[in-house]
């Protein structure tokens, strides 16, 4: 299945249907007068966040959304059918944003919720509701109210409890086969991750998601690279794993370069909780890691995990003190009473 996390489409709501002009027609009954009925509602446009969906790819193939329009009404005083409404359905996580991405109009946070955008018009007046006392025969009726139609662009953030941030190459892909369930491209040269991958992990009986993004760049916050673009997939993770290639020239300054780019991103990506790892420790000494590690743990300011994610090893150490801040988290959002739904709760 292809990855999509951004489309622009078109959605209008139903019109309403027109009122009827009818008059009452019944043997031995004279001067019936007028009976027609009110013109049906139209469709409203509704959005539902719905479980098995982690791509917009459908919408890249329909744009346009049309709720249907009411019925008309008719004789006897009958109400036209109201029209159905249109039901949009898109991923957990999904954001619905003005033409202009200025606004957001609704966000999607949790299975089954439901958001009606437009309502449809309503119905118009039959001649029967035209009736006076000085106006016994009218024969004026309403043709129903109008549909609200517009642009709008959907954008996927996808809800993880951690999410894999790095250079390109610093292992990321690797790391999150090895602990998930994933099937991430890799490769021995940058930017094999295309789009973000997901997976859960399962360790000592907890289980959390994990999502790893393409590689961040010097000046991927201004648009440099690819990876600027998928940023807002870790807005609303609650931890960040931050990968570091022991095989770079500089560890400190490749932490730096990614960390500068989480700043100018914004959203305050930059006061998550934070777990960095030295990766690739395996293809050094003993000696060069213990200065790497420690260079690194200057940078950053807290303890660093010496990994690697080829063999496995210091994998579980690190997947302990990632499930410890998501307990954490967890029971912190559980004392106020309005924290955000974890596989870990």
């Amino acid at each position: 299945m292809h990855f999509l996390d951004q489309a622009k489409i078109f959605i209008r709501s139903g019109a309403g249907g027109p009122g009827a002009v009818s008059f009452r027609r019944e043997k031995f009954i004279e001067f019936g007068g007028p009976d027609g009925g009110e013109g049906g509602k139209g469709g409203d446009i509704v959005f539902e966040a719905v479980a098995g969906l982690n791509t917009l790819i459908d919408f890249r193939y329909t744009q346009h959304f049309r709720a249907p329009r009411g019925k008309g009404g008719s004789g006897s005083n009958c109400t036209g059918s109201g029209g159905p409404d249109l039901v949009i359905k898109v991923p957990v996580g999904t954001q619905v944003l003005s033409e202009d991405k200025e606004d957001v109009l609704a966000d999607f946070t949790e299975v089954g919720q439901r958001i009606h955008l437009l309502r449809g018009g309503d119905g118009g007046r039959g001649n029967a509701s035209y009736k006076t006392s000085t106006n016994r025969a009218p024969r004026q009726h309403g043709t129903g109210w109008p549909s609200e139609e517009m642009w709008v662009w959907l954008r996927l953030k996808l809800l993880a409890d951690v999410g894999l941030v790095g250079l390109p190459n610093a292992g990321k892909s690797t790391l999150i086969n090895a602990v998930t369930n994933a099937k991430a491209k890799v490769g021995a040269y940058p930017f094999t991750t295309l789009h973000p991958q997901l997976g859960v992990v399962g360790h000592r009986g907890r289980e959390f998601v994990m999502a790893d993004i393409p590689g961040l760049i010097e000046g991927a916050a201004e648009g440099a690279g690819i990876g600027d673009r998928f940023l807002g997939h870790i807005e609303r993770c609650r931890v960040l794993l931050h990968l570091v290639d022991a095989n770079v020239e500089d560890v400190a300054d490749a932490y730096t370069t990614v960390r500068t780019e989480l700043e100018a991103y914004g959203a305050d990506l930059t006061d998550k909780i934070e777990v960095v790892a030295l990766n690739k420790a395996d293809t050094l000494d003993e000696e060069l890691a213990d200065a790497l590690a420690a260079e690194l743990e200057a940078a950053c300011g807290h303890a660093v995990h010496r990994i690697s994610g080829a063999t496995g090893a210091g994998v579980p150490e690190l997947l302990d003190t990632l499930i410890g801040h998501l307990v954490s988290e967890a029971e912190a959002d559980a004392a106020v009473g309005e924290g955000d739904w974890s596989p870990l709760g």
